[in-house]
């Protein structure tokens, strides 16, 4: 059934321009776009949200969102849902009568993007979060999971008035040489930005051995397992160094690591497993090293904490990783599914103390030149503006209060 929360009072009027965000689960919208919401807000606009709701929906609604709750599970193919959630928002998107669509995440496109009728419909942005799951790894399962992803995105990611947001270069080429996506419609934004003002770079402390740690929910394809090995091979070493898992067990994802073996490492090690973490300045302030020895990522958000936190970093060489980590410069790149190459890295930085405080140095200053908030959000604010055209802007109240826009967004070309 689908219900409704209405944001906080005292909002944007009717007429304001209004969005509408389709994102799988109201814990991830909270997590990686509620800042933008908030830039909207701020910049004059009506934001709604339909999306899961797992208790996280009445913060949305606080910070001024609408919120719509749909009927979704995020685990692997489960076409009955996805149809039913596909009906839920095509009544919605009648309903609502948004300026603008803006689905987050693959399946988000996908379901939300096929609700959207392709003439008369609103326009859409799409914001591809990287190619997750479907596109990590062989297997059966993943290879029919890649092919209907792959045959969803190309419906409803060529339609007009339609953009794509990517976050690293590769995923927009990877778009385009498929056909999945045109060219021009295809953006570069990097990520979804990152506060530099909540994670002030300081000193971690100074007793005991360097902390390292690995923060991201708890899923092979982050690295878990590269870690984990790469633990027992400092500690059969004697290397004195602490690593950490920071982040929650995630049960509707088909990569996630069983919970008793999340709890039997807490007990026995090599590493320590903290659970989700919502103080994560206070946990950054505390670590000396953030690793990340992911398969593929959008634009990791536990880089871009730990870069804004002034931590030197360690990441795959990979789409995404590598677009936040230049070797020697704000981390060390490594290879993927190497955890002897990851050990190695890990005592580099640990034996090194001055080591550890360049890089941490060269990781807080590109945060704030690339990947800070107000950037990402102005650059986003723009491709609506692009995409709805300058005479829309003015009939729908644009002020000249709006916040100026950022940077210039990035087309991608075929790779």
């Amino acid at each position: 059934m689908l219900g409704d929360q209405p944001g906080a009072s005292g909002g944007p009027p009717p007429n304001a321009p209004h969005v509408l965000f389709v994102v799988n689960a109201d814990w991830y919208f909270a997590s990686h776009r509620l800042e933008l919401a908030s830039y909207l807000l701020d910049a004059g606009w009506r934001v709604s949200v339909a999306t899961q709701d797992t208790g996280v929906a009445g913060a949305l609604a606080a910070a001024g969102c609408a919120v719509y709750r749909l009927g979704w599970r995020r685990r692997g193919l489960a076409p009955a849902d996805d149809v039913r959630v596909l009906w839920q928002l095509r009544a919605l998107v009648r309903r609502l009568r948004p300026d603008l669509v803006h689905p987050v995440a693959l399946k988000a496109i996908v379901v939300g993007g096929l609700a959207v009728p392709a003439r008369g419909g609103p326009p859409a942005v799409h914001a591809v979060a990287g190619l997750g799951y479907a596109f990590t790894g062989g297997g059966a399962h993943r290879r029919a999971l890649r092919a209907a992803v792959r045959a969803g995105l190309r419906r409803v990611l060529r339609r007009p008035r339609t953009r794509v947001i990517v976050q690293n270069p590769d995923d927009g080429a990877l778009l385009v040489a498929e056909g999945v996506a045109r060219a021009e419609d295809v953006v570069l934004i990097p990520g979804a930005g990152v506060d530099v003002t909540r994670f002030p770079p300081a000193p971690p402390p100074a007793d005991g051995p360097p902390l390292v740690v690995l923060p991201a929910r708890m899923l092979w394809d982050k690295g878990v397992a590269e870690f984990v090995e790469a633990a027992t091979r400092l500690r059969a070493a004697a290397v004195p160094v602490r690593l950490a898992l920071v982040g929650g067990f995630d049960p509707e994802n088909s990569a996630a690591v069983p919970r008793a073996q999340l709890e039997a490492w807490r007990a026995t090690g090599p590493v320590e497993w903290w659970g989700h973490r919502p103080d994560m300045p206070a946990v950054l302030r505390h670590a000396a090293v953030v690793a990340l020895p992911s398969y593929r990522e959008g634009l990791p958000k536990a880089l871009l904490e730990g870069a804004a936190a002034g931590r030197p970093l360690i990441a795959t060489d990979v789409p995404g990783c590598r677009d936040v980590v230049r070797h020697d410069c704000e981390g060390l790149l490594i290879p993927p599914r190497d955890p002897g190459a990851l050990a190695d890295a890990i005592a580099r930085l640990a034996g090194d103390p001055a080591l550890r405080v360049r890089l941490g140095a060269g990781a807080r200053a590109r945060a704030e030149r690339e990947f800070a908030a107000p950037l990402i959000h102005a650059a986003t604010l723009d491709v609506y503006r692009a995409l709805l055209g300058p005479a829309w802007a003015e009939g729908c109240g644009m002020r000249p209060g709006s916040p100026a826009p950022g940077r210039p967004t990035r087309a991608v070309a075929p790779g």
